[in-house]
């Protein structure tokens, strides 16, 4: 006798009186899937595709979630632009697990533990490619395992701020002398602040979102940052001169809060951190390729791109390093190790 199919007022029917605990079959009702698990990104950028480190980024994980066949599993939402706070607050959010992950430069979290500074020191690395080649021979290990143990957050990729930093001014400031006195915007970070103390600028630590509005009202003379921030932030809309000291070739880190860590399935934490890393990797060739376009739409902006006597900083700003390791000796092996680095 020919079986026949079941019309699906009959399946209904059947579902209807199913006796109370009896699966019905996956052909009925197929396998049930869990909610997605749920994170909150943070930057502090605008919310550029191209020119925002923050955005880059969260774009690339979520295609390399789709690609790792997880995008159904992890749902990543973006909050730039300081939506979700003030760098400083962000990151102690991290800390607690309030916030699930921070795309940002690893100055912000030396704040709550000093030795991240470490990387903030003038003139350290030579190039991004030599941070690169440092990192993966495992230079960055003590950093992030001090971070992981004094702040409860985890360092899941590193990628690069997209170029090194440089000065933006109001007036040139090609050498020491020329930079003297003026006031120019640093993190809220008292290695980098240190820095252009050495320098020869009056330091000004600033939360960022504050950056363009004491830069019109004339509380600052300038500030220090990458070329894409620049243009990102509009910052050049205030300040017309840019002088290549390129003292900080500033890491880029991808915060992971430790809570939300723990509580993530094994299996999924593997392929998770499978595509954070990709994206780092992705990330990093984009900023590289960036840098360089930026500076050109700089030009086109108004703003005097200068060369500077980049000994001359970088002579005044050597006794840092020393000072730095005195004070935590901890730091030696992590400098030595990226100083003996060549590329």
């Amino acid at each position: 006798m020919p079986v026949r199919p079941l019309t699906r007022r009959q399946l209904l029917r059947r579902a209807a009186i199913a006796p109370a605990g009896m699966a019905l079959g996956p052909a009925i009702i197929g396998r049930a899937h869990a909610a997605p698990m749920r994170l909150r990104l943070s930057s502090s950028l605008a919310n550029d595709p191209k020119y925002a480190n923050g955005r880059v980024y969260c774009d690339n994980l979520v295609r390399q979630l789709a690609a790792a066949g997880i995008a159904d599993r992890v749902d990543v939402k973006f909050f730039p632009d300081n939506q979700l706070g003030q760098e400083i607050d962000v990151i102690n959010s991290v800390k607690l697990g309030a916030i699930d992950l921070m795309v940002s430069g690893s100055s912000i979290s030396a704040n709550l533990v000093p030795l991240v500074g470490t990387f903030d020191l003038g003139y350290l690395f030579d190039s991004f490619a030599q941070q690169t080649k440092a990192f993966d021979a495992g230079a960055a290990k003590p950093i992030e395992a001090a971070l992981l143990k004094g702040a409860n957050i985890r360092v899941i990729g590193w990628a690069y701020n997209f170029g090194a930093r440089s000065v933006l001014t109001k007036k040139p400031a090609r050498t020491p002398e020329e930079l003297s006195g003026l006031k120019i915007r640093t993190l809220p970070n008292p290695v980098i602040t240190e820095c252009l103390r050495l320098m020869g600028a009056a330091a000004t630590p600033l939360a960022f979102g504050e950056i363009y509005t004491a830069l019109q009202a004339g509380v600052l003379d300038g500030l220090e940052h990458d070329p894409p921030t620049i243009i990102s932030s509009k910052f050049y809309e205030t300040s017309k001169f840019y002088t290549l000291t390129q003292h900080i070739f500033s890491p880029l880190a991808i915060y992971f809060s430790e809570v939300t860590f723990a509580r993530m399935e094994a299996r999924l934490r593997e392929k998770f951190l499978e595509a954070v890393g990709h994206a780092a990797a992705d990330t990093r060739i984009h900023g590289l390729a960036v840098e360089q376009e930026a500076l050109a739409l700089l030009k086109d902006k108004g703003v005097s791109i200068m060369a500077c006597d980049k000994e001359a900083f970088r002579r005044r700003v050597l006794p840092q390093t020393d000072n730095f390791i005195k004070a935590r000796p901890e730091a030696r092996a992590v400098v030595e190790a990226i100083k003996s680095t060549t590329v």
